[in-house]
């Protein structure tokens, strides 16, 4: 369960200067028992597992923004900010249990507090045709774990910052073309456990990315958008659920290219479209052995939706996931699929009823599915294949909304 409560303030110092303050609570409580692989570890109880966590995040920022209206071609904004999120975590554990009632053995127990206190600044320059923005954050982290299984008092910290600049410059040509190009450098966080046990070395891994493309816009109806980009990170984290643990794999990089329809043919239908493919692989590893398990390589998604201008709205939506790699050398592969949904609502006056057929043609497909060693009681060798999740079959259900 999750609970949230937000609190948004807005203040206006000037017609060109106001603050934004946000303060923000939520409360998280985890629980889950699985066994991805039956009777691998424990030939007599079986590999069931209790994951459990009970979280709370407190959070306050503020943002001041500042607009300079040089004259009619030029404008320029800044942004500065600054805030800060807690995450106090308890009993967060890992145990191998038996029926859900049993607690065999704890593989993971503590106490989790992690602090992060940021700031920001960004200005954007518009003159004539071209627009650039740049921006940089920083990011203190400070972690803390107790280990609650060690017979001595085991408290651990580690503290790391982080610098993310970026860089964006877009051109329009003219009222049909827009260029642009976008950079930026980010990092990839980490499981507080981890970052104790690593010592500091990898807390925060550095990310790298970039973007080339372009928005088309032949005329009022149509708009397409295609980019080219490159994604590099420093450090690959896989985690391993039942270890409780994540591994780090070593640095990778992705490049693909994205690209997006927009179509209004008829003034009560939108049709959408996008497509992303993308090629990722490990940069430390040989080729033929570099593949990253279940990293996308295609995947679209898109629909169409009506709105009669009466009462009648509606749409028919798809999305689609291709067959990609589940382990490192392609050898077991990850099944794709393509699962379509409809929706049809009827309004009178302040009430809106509602049909969606969520997997319209039934589809079989996985909705979670990853490779790993298992074994059944009666198996007297493991078998890596592909563990799934079945995803949601043919499905209709009513909708009633009140409007005010």
């Amino acid at each position: 369960s999750r609970s949230n409560v937000v609190l948004n303030y807005t203040k206006y110092l000037a017609d060109n200067q106001f603050v934004k303050t946000r303060a923000f609570v939520s409360a998280y409580d985890f629980l889950l028992y699985s066994n991805f692989t039956f009777f691998l570890n424990d030939s007599i109880n079986g590999d069931q597992i209790r994951q459990k966590e009970n979280r709370q995040i407190y959070g306050l920022d503020t943002e001041l923004n500042y607009r300079i209206n040089k004259n009619s071609d030029s404008d320029l904004l800044f942004k500065i900010g600054t805030g800060i999120r807690y995450d106090d975590v308890n009993d967060i554990e890992l145990s191998n249990t038996l029926n859900r009632k049993t607690t065999l053995s704890h593989l993971a127990l503590g106490q989790v507090d992690e602090s992060n206190i940021f700031g920001h600044a960004d200005a954007t320059f518009v003159s004539g045709k071209w627009m650039l923005n740049a921006g940089i954050r920083a990011d203190y982290f400070k972690f803390i774990y107790e280990n609650q299984l060690s017979a001595l008092y085991d408290l651990r910290y580690a503290t790391k910052t982080a610098w993310s600049p970026k860089l964006n410059i877009q051109y329009t040509i003219n009222k049909s073309i827009q260029l642009f190009a976008k950079s930026g450098k980010g990092f990839h966080s980490n499981d507080t456990r981890v970052v104790i046990d690593e010592q500091a070395q990898h807390v925060l891994p550095a990310a790298y990315g970039i973007d080339f493309g372009g928005v088309l816009k032949p005329n009022k109806n149509l708009i397409i958008n295609a980019a080219l980009w490159y994604l590099h990170l420093d450090q690959e984290f896989v985690y391993v659920g039942d270890g409780g643990i994540v591994e780090p794999s070593g640095r990778s990089r992705r490049q693909g290219l994205d690209f997006g329809v927009r179509y209004q043919p008829t003034h009560w239908m939108f049709i959408y479209s996008d497509l992303n493919l993308a090629n990722p692989r490990s940069v430390d590893d040989a080729e033929g052995e570099n593949y990253i398990p279940l990293a996308p390589t295609l995947t679209n998604t898109g629909g169409i939706s009506f709105h009669s201008g009466q009462n009648i709205s509606g749409g028919l939506r798809y999305r689609h996931v291709a067959d990609r790699p589940a382990n490192e050398d392609n050898s077991i592969v990850a099944q794709g699929y393509t699962v379509i949904d409809l929706n049809v609502n009827y309004t009178f006056k302040n009430i809106m009823l509602g049909l969606e057929i969520n997997n319209l043609f039934n589809t079989e497909w996985n909705e979670t599915q990853f490779a790993t060693e298992s074994r059944l009681k009666d198996e007297a060798a493991p078998v890596e294949e592909i563990h799934f999740t079945p995803g949601i079959p043919f499905f209709i259900k009513g909708k009633l909304t009140y409007l005010f």
